[in-house]
């Protein structure tokens, strides 16, 4: 079984799906949008999963977004000034800019996280959802 295919937490976080029926969008616009970059629905369309479980649910999102943000910029300065001839400073601008793209897919990504640890995957929850309608 391969570790990206449908039914994996992995293809889940990556494709930013729905935990439970990993067919649903997380999040109402495309991955790299600036336009309502943080707004996701109250449910999943395909399932009908909360995706709000509680009030403050997503607070312990902060913590996983802020290792992401900060290992991705360690390694990126890293790799900038042990590949390039680019001076520190050089280097940190270089990542402002290249952070300022990616800031909202690392809130995304770390929102997918930790909503799938909450959430298990069910294979049959877009069934009963299609029956039940």
């Amino acid at each position: 079984m391969s570790v990206l295919k449908k039914g994996t937490k992995a293809y889940s976080i990556l494709n930013l799906k729905c935990p439970r029926c990993h067919e649903g969008d997380l999040f109402l616009t495309g991955s790299f949008s600036f336009n309502k970059p943080f707004d996701m629905p109250e449910t999943c369309p395909k399932c009908g999963q909360k995706y709000f479980l509680g009030p403050g649910f997503y607070y312990g999102a902060m913590f996983i977004s802020y290792i992401i943000t900060a290992f991705f910029c360690l390694g990126f300065v890293g790799a900038l000034l042990w590949l390039t001839d680019l001076s520190v400073n050089a280097s940190f601008v270089v990542l402002l800019i290249v952070i300022s793209f990616l800031f909202v897919w690392f809130f995304r990504v770390a929102r997918a996280i930790w909503i799938n640890m909450n959430v298990k995957f069910d294979p049959k929850a877009s069934e009963a959802v299609a029956v039940s309608k």
